[in-house]
């Protein structure tokens, strides 16, 4: 029997999470996406705290009318701020079983420029 696309996504995921730990010094940026907005947060694993998080339902980001890319962009400038109040500058990036391209892609570049270490 074939698997679904979110069952194939959750093998995935358990594979990379086997290998990504996100510890205070250097954080796990996780990422979610459903259809319509995308979802950050710098996780600390050995702790289990979320040390900060932002998504497109914002309203500074929600408000401007935008391709999904261009909001994915906006959303990595937003948690690459965040995360430098915060006091962390490298991450350790978890796509969570998503394809490195597209919304994925752009939030992890706006991320790098806004000066996070991926």
């Amino acid at each position: 029997m074939a698997l679904t696309k979110q069952q194939r996504r959750q093998r995935i995921k358990y594979r990379i999470r086997k290998k990504i730990f996100g510890t205070s010094e250097r954080p796990r940026l996780c990422v979610f996406r459903s259809n319509k907005n995308i979802f950050v947060q710098v996780i600390d694993d050995v702790k289990h705290v979320t040390l900060v998080a932002t998504s497109s339902r914002i309203k500074e980001i929600s408000s401007q009318k935008v391709t999904k890319i261009e909001q994915a962009r906006l959303v990595g400038k937003a948690i690459a701020e965040k995360a430098k109040q915060a006091g962390i500058n490298t991450v350790v990036f978890d796509r969570s079983g998503y394809l490195y391209h597209g919304r994925i892609k752009s939030l992890a570049e706006a991320a790098r420029e806004g000066g996070l270490k991926l």
